[in-house]
């Protein structure tokens, strides 16, 4: 199987962990990835005017470049990418005035857009195309013991048109973490906001949030908790030391992106799952379960 690939910005820097992971977990199991040619920021925010339409053409543009690289269907790993490059897919789609209007603006590209190509997650991909049992199949080292609590946020399931799975209670990566091995913990706060941009100049919220979601995790009695968007990744990990200085009761916990886990099941080396960006220590929990 082959896919083309847009990876974004922050899977090139601080979310390296979160690619490698991906990638070779997609070599494992033996789809060819090919990434894209010129790609560029997807605009990061889907913009909600709709009299905006300039701020779809960066994710326009980058389906372009999916079929300059003859393909019509293109695979993201960041929640907040796929759920821009979609919508405005989907707007364009839906709307052949705004889809004219970006063309005529992109005069300059070889080729017009006409709404052929498809906008898939990894978590799809899995799913939809690999097959969980499948997944199963090429586990080496199962996760059996670990309990872990997925998160989904916001951007993958809402909204309802565009996400790809239940609104309210989502599934998709309690089935893979099961196909993995693992022991997958069900929480009422998989699916509520990080807080997202506040994070930049209201960090305190992000605190009250994060301490929330991860409270109720480990209610539940999760030992880690997935996750599969960069920012959610940062809200939720980095941001732990001020939950800390806001909520003195908090106690840490791991978050890893859901691929780091699946890489560890299907047999990759330590140094590829980049630990070393985490920012909560995942390695005493994945030693003591013998995991690394």
């Amino acid at each position: 199987m082959e896919i083309s690939y847009y990876p974004g910005c922050t899977l090139k820097n601080y979310a390296k962990n979160f690619e490698e992971s991906a990638l070779y977990s997609l070599k494992k199991l033996g789809v060819e990835v090919e990434e894209l040619p010129r790609w560029n920021c997807c605009g990061t925010v889907f913009s909600l005017a709709t009299d905006d339409l300039i701020h779809h053409v960066a994710a326009i543009r980058n389906l372009i470049r999916a079929k300059e690289s003859n393909s019509n269907k293109i695979m993201t790993l960041c929640a907040m990418c796929y759920n821009t490059l979609k919508r405005a897919n989907e707007r364009v789609k839906a709307d052949p005035e705004s889809l004219d209007k970006i063309n005529q603006f992109m005069y300059r590209e070889n080729i017009d857009y006409e709404g052929d190509v498809k906008v898939l997650h990894l978590l799809e991909l899995l799913r939809d195309e690999i097959k969980l049992e499948n997944l199963g199949k090429h586990v080496v080292k199962s996760l059996k013991n670990l309990k872990v609590a997925n998160y989904y946020g916001c951007l993958l399931v809402r909204p309802k048109e565009i996400g790809l799975d239940d609104i309210e209670n989502p599934t998709v990566l309690e089935n893979i973490m099961t196909s993995l091995g693992a022991d997958p913990i069900d929480f009422p706060y998989k699916t509520e906001c990080c807080a997202s941009y506040q994070t930049v100049d209201k960090p305190e919220i992000v605190a009250d949030r994060t301490f929330h979601i991860l409270t109720s995790a480990q209610e539940q009695g999760a030992e880690v908790v997935t996750v599969s968007c960069p920012l959610c990744a940062f809200n939720l990990d980095h941001r732990q030391k001020e939950t800390v200085r806001e909520y003195p009761e908090f106690k840490n916990i791991p978050i890893l992106y859901f691929t780091q886990l699946m890489a560890i099941a299907l047999g990759c080396p330590e140094e590829v799952l980049r630990l070393d960006l985490n920012f909560i220590d995942p390695k005493p929990i994945l030693k003591e379960k013998g995991l690394i």
